[in-house]
């Protein structure tokens, strides 16, 4: 084999090394995101409890029809849990700015400001669509 060849297939299998890592890094991202900052399909909570209570518990179709109202009543409950620790967290953070906002400068404010601002469209997008208006609590 030729020097320029193996240069080549070096310089061929490392390209598709990295365009394969930069794929992966990608789709887990989006994964990711998806799982941790966005809300659930509504249903689908109750769904996958009342699937595994089947599955695991090897139960009758009757018996699943009985259950449906108790896991449909929990998963409600659920997300409403899971909605009011994402809205206690959003206050959380709107009390730090303002408090901590009279011991900064004009120009920490505004890099405060432009933090709070980023903050929300990476982690606050499924929040504020779900009705938390973000403009009550204005910055200091």
């Amino acid at each position: 084999m030729s020097p320029g060849l193996k240069w080549k297939l070096i310089a061929g299998f490392l390209l598709v090394f990295i365009a394969g890592g930069m794929t992966g890094a990608f789709f887990g991202a989006s994964h990711v995101r998806h799982l941790f900052f966005e809300s659930p399909r509504h249903g689908l909570i109750s769904e996958r409890m009342r699937e595994r209570l089947r599955a695991q518990l090897n139960l009758t179709p009757e018996q699943v029809a009985q259950i449906s109202a108790i896991i449909e009543k929990t998963a409600a409950q659920h997300e409403q849990e899971r909605r009011g620790t994402g809205k206690r967290g959003h206050e959380l953070m709107i009390t730090l700015h303002q408090e901590i906002g009279a011991h900064l400068t004009e120009s920490q404010r505004a890099k405060l400001k432009e933090m709070e601002e980023h903050r929300q469209r990476w982690h606050g997008r499924g929040f504020h669509r779900r009705g938390s208006p973000a403009s009550e609590s204005p910055m200091p």
